[in-house]
């Protein structure tokens, strides 16, 4: 176990996970962000952001990561989000249990009148109804998680934005998983390395009471690779990934075109997951 956190933090240098260490550029949609000791400078000439689905008020400087997915899409191509759940699974050593209820869930479907509990679902259209919508964690600018959790195993990086982990920290105490509204933390019950399929050795496998979910994948990011859901959809239009704070990155230019929801956006945690429906 010990040997494989060296070489997971080798590879990611911790520079995107935890804003420290190395320098490392993350390659976004639109232009490219350089991380380096923490702080973040954007390029000359990119306008002040502002925070979608946050009422207009101004959004944090710097890098901060966010996706847009076009469920129009999903809904006329369904096997699309199969594979992005694929490249999930196979990319993080997420356990496949037999059993539902111990499902790991890093990115999975739901119906729609459960992703958005605050939307009507009241004479929706069939592409609402009849679709399986994409869920993964929020990685909120204002995360109740990161403040749940008592010994800082999940914390907010100040560089991109992302809410990481660090599995070694968790304690299995499963505050954060109360404090998170979304539902998008999952807990290993038991060993899971028995029920990984096909084993990523380049990240670590996680042990029997250890909480877990999405990081945007972080460590891709270190080494300038996309997201691996946004990777198997690539081409498609489907999944958009850049920073939101960049006026210029295809990302933002899809947010100010098209209209998108978040999921329970009036909690205040300014999610940077949109939805296009």
């Amino acid at each position: 176990m010990d040997k494989q956190r060296r070489k997971f933090l080798k590879i990611a240098g911790a520079s995107v996970i935890a804003g420290i260490g190395a320098p490392a550029i993350i390659k976004l949609s639109g232009t490219s962000a350089h991380a380096s000791g923490g702080r973040v400078v954007p390029a000359a000439g990119h306008a002040p952001a502002v925070a979608h689905g946050a009422h207009g008020e101004e959004a944090p400087k710097g890098v901060r990561l966010g996706m847009v997915i076009d469920m129009r899409k999903f809904a006329d191509k369904p096997e699309l989000l199969d594979g992005a759940i694929s490249a999930c699974i196979d990319a993080h050593n997420i356990p496949q249990y037999p059993d539902k209820k111990n499902e790991i869930k890093w990115l999975w479907k739901a119906p729609f009148e459960s992703v958005f509990t605050d939307q009507s679902a009241y004479h929706s259209s069939k592409r609402i109804t009849e679709t399986d919508f994409a869920v993964l964690c929020n990685h909120c600018d204002d995360p109740p998680c990161v403040r749940a959790c008592p010994t800082q195993a999940t914390f907010k990086s100040p560089t991109t934005g992302i809410v990481a982990m660090d599995f070694h920290r968790c304690i299995g105490c499963r505050f954060c998983m109360a404090a998170c509204p979304y539902g998008a933390r999952s807990f290993n019950w038991q060993d899971p390395r028995p029920y990984i399929k096909k084993y990523n050795k380049n990240f670590p496998s996680r042990m029997k009471g250890v909480v877990e979910k999405c990081n945007f994948c972080a460590e891709r990011l270190a080494l300038g690779q996309e997201p691996a859901c946004v990777e198997s959809c690539k081409g498609t239009g489907a999944i958009t990934f850049g920073d939101l704070n960049d006026a210029k990155s295809e990302v933002r230019a899809i947010l100010d075109k098209e209209f998108t929801i978040q999921r329970k956006p009036t909690l205040g945690t300014k999610p940077s997951v949109f939805y296009i429906v």
